[in-house]
């Protein structure tokens, strides 16, 4: 029986409307989710101010949100393995599963993927802000008893920072570096923790999110960028050493300093923060792009090329779900809760506007930081 629910649908700039939609039974291979819990991304926050995401530009109404968890109210005929009542995350990106990349296990890569809330496919592919979505049972994840739905929506951030993590390829007590204390930032560290570094450290131009994540065990020591701009590239560049060598000049004891880092997780996607992190790298050392900002930049390449220093990207995530449900389901008193990440929750569809507005700040009006908004709908545990 066809259902009627209600989505969040963007129409452009800030032009969020709650509409009726109709919504068939499961296919034969899916899942019927009522949606719980929806974190807000930063890409969810480009759509809502420009109407635009970079150079995917909005060219139908869609509904946005793609971090999200919920419970499971109907499934497809030809579904094992999972009951009304289940507790799911669900990995929202659908690749072919048949071209050499999805072959190789790398189908983040698939040049047909579908991600919801995402305008580069045409019709888009809707997002998960809706009361009630089908979804492929192949792509949804159940939650254990003692994981709440809003931890089931950070997978997906969570996703893109294990992927990070796997790729830097972790020396064993290594010294890591971290730029940009937002929600994946922080993930990073998060997943910087579990290789037992030596130490992490972590940037930001925000003194607040340094000392959160100093305070909450996200990262060993902090450093906050400088707001310095050149006019020149010689300029910014030597900007640039400055700050690479003030990280390097931190004192970690009495008598060391920090030094050159082995592995960089870049998460600004901001040029100075890129260049800093090339500079503040070891030679042989490895830096992870994982920001997605200025798409046109210009690197010292010089100072990597010659020190071998590995520019990695990072594209979302791969096979990362079922081992970060094992991971946020582990009792471990030195690694940092995921679930202080949770810093504002607005209920229903009807406070989605206050809900944006909240996510594009850092601190709210009582002066409080702004990390991860959600938006629940339902019972949430």
């Amino acid at each position: 029986m066809t259902t009627s629910v209600q989505a969040l649908v963007l129409h452009g700039p800030k032009d969020l409307r709650i509409e009726t939609r109709s919504l068939p039974p499961p296919a034969r291979t899916e899942l019927q989710i009522a949606i719980c819990s929806t974190g807000l991304c930063g890409s969810d926050l480009h759509y809502y101010n420009h109407g635009r995401n970079g150079d995917i530009i909005l060219r139908e109404p869609l509904a946005l949100g793609h971090e999200s968890s919920g419970e499971v109210v109907a499934v497809g005929i030809e579904v094992e393995n999972f009951h009304i009542g289940d507790r799911v995350a669900l990995e929202v990106g659908l690749p072919c599963e048949e071209c050499e990349l999805c072959q190789k296990g790398r189908y983040n890569l698939c040049k047909s993927i579908k991600f919801r809330s995402s305008a580069k496919a045409f019709p888009h592919f809707q997002g998960t802000l809706q009361e009630r979505l089908n979804h492929p049972a192949r792509w949804c994840y159940k939650l254990p008893e003692a994981t709440s739905l809003d931890l089931g929506a950070l997978l997906e951030p969570l996703g893109v920072a294990s992927h990070a993590s796997r790729r830097a390829q972790i020396p064993s007590e290594a010294t890591l570096l971290v730029f940009g204390a937002g929600a994946v930032g922080l993930l990073c560290a998060y997943m910087a923790k579990q290789s037992k570094p030596r130490r992490v450290i972590i940037a930001d131009i925000d003194k607040g999110r340094v000392d959160f994540a100093v305070k909450n065990g996200f990262a060993d020591h902090g450093y906050i960028v400088p707001r310095k701009r050149g006019l020149t590239i010689e300029e910014r560049l030597e900007i640039a050493k400055e700050i690479a060598s003030d990280i390097g000049q931190i004192k970690v004891d009495s008598a060391d300093d920090i030094g050159e880092v082995d592995v960089v997780f870049e998460c600004t996607g901001v040029e100075s923060c890129v260049q800093a992190a090339i500079y503040a790298t070891k030679p042989g050392g490895r830096v992870m792009l994982v920001g997605m900002g200025t798409p046109i930049q210009t690197l010292p390449l010089s100072a990597a090329a010659l020190r071998e220093v590995d520019l990695c990207g990072v594209f979302r995530y791969a096979n990362t779900y079922r081992s970060s449900i094992d991971l946020l389901s582990r009792k471990d008193h030195e690694i940092p809760d995921v679930s202080t990440l949770v810093t504002h929750r607005f209920q229903g569809l009807q406070n989605a506007h206050k809900a944006f507005e909240m996510a594009g700040k850092s601190t709210d009006a009582n002066g409080h930081l702004v990390i991860k908004v959600i938006i629940a709908m339902g019972s949430i545990s």
